[in-house]
């Protein structure tokens, strides 16, 4: 079964400046086996992007629900097929944004956000990535491994988004068939304390406290994993926004 925690604070420039966090996560665990979860980072430019990164995690989270409920995708489903339903999921988020663009008369980049994107059961693992943010996942056994290297785009603080035009050819997408022990989905807000960018690495001494804390505590606590997030020794390092979504599994003999 799956210990999860999902949080997202505010970043400290966000409060200086008076504007709102435009992360934004959430997860469900469906049966005792399958997770889905989702992580979305509001383009700091967009005019409404906090609603936007709302909108597109339900938005994704719903479609999946949706489609894993009719099918048995989660445990059987091929590399191809669930490619598919992510190049299905993006064009479902788009359509959702773009009736809300509509609703509220905005332009649908006033909603932009980035999206991560996972489907996890103890024996496999598929996702897809659009912009930066990362994937971090460790194999029974292994170590921790980034799983999309994050897009930075051509210029300092450039990635690509849900609305660009270019959002499905630079989308990102991998199924891993292999047994999965820990999982960390987080925007761009601690990518620097927890990734090394000259290799492309993941820091395992930002990893290894979150993953024994899941497998320590019965019951985990989201107000643990806020206060880590504002914990002031990371605030002098990132002033972003920053959302983390953890998942531990318990146990790797179910199907």
């Amino acid at each position: 079964m799956w210990r999860t925690l999902c949080q997202s604070v505010v970043g400290s420039f966000h409060v200086q400046t008076g504007l709102p966090c435009q992360d934004y996560g959430d997860y469900k665990v469906l049966g005792q086996d399958v997770l889905i979860g989702a992580v979305a980072d509001g383009a700091g430019s967009a005019k409404h992007s906090d609603l936007g990164a709302k909108i597109t995690v339900k938005a994704a989270l719903q479609f999946l629900e949706y489609k894993l409920k009719k099918t048995a995708l989660a445990a059987t489903g091929t590399e191809a097929e669930l490619k598919e339903i992510f190049r299905r999921l993006l064009a479902y988020v788009q359509q959702i944004l773009q009736e809300e663009a509509e609703k509220e008369q905005l332009y649908i980049n006033d909603l932009a956000t980035t999206l991560l994107v996972v489907l996890v059961t103890s024996k496999r693992l598929a996702a897809m990535q659009i912009g930066d943010g990362f994937i971090v996942f460790k194999p029974l056994g292994g170590n921790y491994q980034l799983l999309f290297q994050p897009d930075k785009g051509e210029y300092i603080n450039e990635t690509t988004f849900v609305t660009s035009s270019n959002a499905l050819e630079d989308m990102q997408i991998k199924v891993l068939t292999e047994p999965v022990a820990f999982i960390c989905v987080a925007t761009d807000g601690v990518e620097k304390v927890s990734i090394d960018y000259k290799n492309w690495q993941p820091f395992p001494p930002f990893f290894q406290p979150l993953e024994e804390y899941l497998q320590q505590t019965e019951t985990p606590l989201q107000e643990d994993l806020k206060e880590f997030l504002e914990r002031e020794d990371l605030n002098k390092l990132t002033t972003d926004d920053k959302t983390l979504l953890l998942a531990f599994c318990s146990e790797t003999g179910f199907v």
